[in-house]
């Protein structure tokens, strides 16, 4: 039998609402379901860059991957959220750093914005073990 839990793992930002950050759905293997990350520094802190911010959103990511187990080689998906057309090339470096040669399936959208004007992206990520 399957069970679902969720979790806000310390090392990331506490949630900015009612969600968590993760939902990890154990049975036959692990899927963890990873909310949104944004370029937030556990402090609260916002780098004002957007390669900054795309490096911290990553850090997040892979603190919760770490949190439950995984690596970045357990993302299947990831969902990118972008406010500029002008950072893809900066995301795909970012991107290329933190995965290397693992190629999950991904989405990438340009948006109006997000949640606090002071964000320019968010990278949202399943991931998946089967031990």
């Amino acid at each position: 039998m399957s069970r679902v839990r969720f979790s806000n793992p310390p090392g990331v930002p506490a949630p900015a609402g009612f969600y968590s950050h993760s939902a990890l759905v154990e049975g036959a293997g692990k899927r963890l379901i990873i909310a949104g990350q944004i370029g937030m520094a556990p402090d609260g802190t916002v780098p004002e860059d957007g390669p900054a911010q795309m490096r911290q959103a990553l850090a997040n990511l892979g603190t919760i991957l770490a949190a439950h187990g995984m690596k970045p080689q357990n993302v299947v998906r990831v969902l990118v959220l972008l406010t500029d057309r002008a950072m893809l090339g900066e995301w795909r470096q970012a991107r290329t750093v933190f995965f290397g040669n693992h190629e999950p399936t991904s989405t990438l959208m340009i948006a109006a914005g997000l949640a606090d004007p002071r964000f320019v992206v968010e990278v949202e990520a399943e991931a998946v073990s089967l031990d």
